[in-house]
């Protein structure tokens, strides 16, 4: 039983520059992973509730948008400096309804941490472009302006990352942002909304709306949303893309994964067998660039699996959060009972279809309450293309094991798969790996490293049914997704002579 103090905390909408409970009166609550107690309830939006934040979003966009860069960029390092010297409180906030242990969610911080922080170099990435005399007296210039109001819909995964691939920069670039959290851990959104206030960001200008599929519906339609960035499964994200895009919004969906390792008979099969553990059975596999196939080139293929299944041995499963009395966990629970019931039928589906179970984590040992959702590291060898364990994302730390005979039958078997998030090699080869990065259908390639997410400076995002749209997140794409490009083109002549030319109705030339 939660305490009536744990049910009495409610996490609200934020918006107009403090916490708003709206008036739908409705109400989920939610948990913490690791003991199964209700840790508060959050309000959930009906159309009034996301009609009053849009508002105000469209309201601040007015002056926000006008407001100069280097405003813009002084909050966003006030905003960048408060992040890191808080970001413990954060961290216990996402352990506590995540699940994440407390040093995987500090590293969360840290990566979302590297997106503000390329934010804060806005006045460089603003710059446009100038062409003098392209012709006689003419010039041209580009320049690059704000969209307005954009909504930001993100998973339960990473309640701090994900959002932050998006909103920085969308507000650097002068938008305002209607953050939609998951209603799994929704109260990182409302810390994160204070600290923005802390900086000085003016009211408005960050919103956060709670809620389910009302609210994510609301975003989709509203006409004065110009821009969706969205995070979650391929079927949700194929929904958000096309009805952002039928609405007339610009929309950036990113999908699901079924992320592969190409394992080369040459690579260090040390250094293979850490990866993959680290790859697979960090954040509980709750990741969608986590490695979830190993593709073995034979005949590395039973001493990898005897490597790999000896290092999960020392893999503490726990509460994330019990770090001040033990140790801590190096893996926590999954994020809800039911996820973890699914979870657990995978592993059964893989069992009963003829994979071998070499770890099996269907009764983990735990540091914690039993009444966590837990599911330990499993291994499976012997994987098959037609088994659901192969086919479908499982978002859970459940690794599975192909062999193969060659590096072109591995290549052909991850191109194969319809997801293209993102993939590694391990070789010593460098001309094998040069061929691969060139030759996978991917959208981001490991060369001995296991999970490929580019520095903030640079794009995310994958290919085929892992992203609907044509821009990934952060990085110059991002900066290009959240403004629009506008060119003109200027002549200042002498008035006198323009004067005496009379009217001329031909076609303008080039001269």
């Amino acid at each position: 039983m939660a305490t009536e103090s744990a049910k009495n905390s409610v996490i609200h909408h934020w918006f107009g520059g403090s916490e708003q409970a709206g008036t739908s009166g409705k109400t989920l609550e939610v948990t913490n992973p690791a003991t199964g107690e209700v840790t508060g309830t959050m309000v959930v939006a009906d159309q009034a509730d996301a009609a009053a934040v849009i508002a105000a979003a469209k309201e601040a966009s007015q002056t926000w948008g006008r407001s100069s860069i280097t405003t813009r960029a002084k909050v966003m390092f006030r905003f960048r400096e408060l992040l890191e010297a808080k970001k413990d409180e954060l961290a216990a906030i996402i352990t506590r309804e995540h699940g994440k242990v407390h040093s995987d969610a500090l590293g969360e911080i840290a990566r979302g941490l590297e997106v503000v922080e390329f934010a804060c170099g806005i006045p460089h990435l603003l710059k446009g472009g100038y062409s003098e005399s392209v012709s006689t007296g003419v010039d041209v210039h580009s320049i690059r302006q704000p969209l307005g109001v954009v909504g930001v819909i993100s998973p339960f995964n990473f309640p701090a990352m994900v959002p932050m691939w998006f909103f920085p920069v969308a507000i650097a670039c002068g938008n305002t942002v209607v953050l939609k959290p998951s209603e799994k851990d929704p109260s990182a959104s409302i810390w994160i909304a204070r600290l923005w206030q802390e900086a000085g960001l003016p009211d408005g200008v960050f919103n956060v709306l709670q809620g389910d599929k009302v609210a994510v519906d609301a975003l989709l339609q509203s006409p004065d949303v110009a821009a969706i960035s969205f995070v979650g499964s391929t079927p949700i994200a194929q929904y958000v893309y096309d009805q952002g895009t039928a609405a007339g919004k610009r929309v950036q969906a990113l999908g699901g994964a079924k992320n592969h390792m190409l394992v080369l008979p040459d690579a260090d099969l040390d250094a293979v067998a850490n990866a993959a553990v680290s790859a697979g059975y960090g954040s509980a596999g709750e990741r969608c660039m986590a490695i979830s196939v190993v593709v073995a080139v034979d005949p590395i293929g039973d001493e990898l699996v005897a490597r790999i299944a000896d290092r999960t041995g020392g893999i503490k499963v726990g509460d994330g959060a019990r770090g001040s009395d033990g140790p801590e966990a190096d893996m926590g629970p999954l994020v809800t009972r039911e996820h973890a019931d699914k979870v657990l039928d995978y592993i059964r589906q893989g069992e009963q279809a003829g994979a071998k179970v070499v770890v099996d984590g269907r009764a983990p040992q735990v540091n914690g309450a039993e009444a966590g959702y837990w599911v330990g590291p499993t291994l499976f060898d012997h994987v098959s293309p037609d088994m659901s364990i192969y086919t479908e994302e499982i978002f859970g730390p459940v690794l599975s094991v192909v062999r193969v005979g060659s590096y072109r039958e591995g290549l052909d078997l991850i191109n194969a798969n319809q997801y293209g998030n993102g993939t590694a090699i391990f070789t010593g080869d460098g001309a094998a790996a040069r061929l691969f990065e060139n030759e996978v259908q991917v959208g981001m390639v490991g060369i001995n490293v296991p999970i490929p997410v580019p520095m903030a400076y640079y794009s995310f995002g994958g290919w085929k049914r892992s992203l609907f749209g044509d821009t990934h997140a952060h990085g110059t794409e991002g900066v290009h997704f959240f403004t629009r490009g506008k060119v003109v083109t200027s002549r200042w002549g002498d008035p006198a002579a323009r004067r005496s030319q009379g009217i001329d109705l031909g076609f303008p030339q080039n001269d």
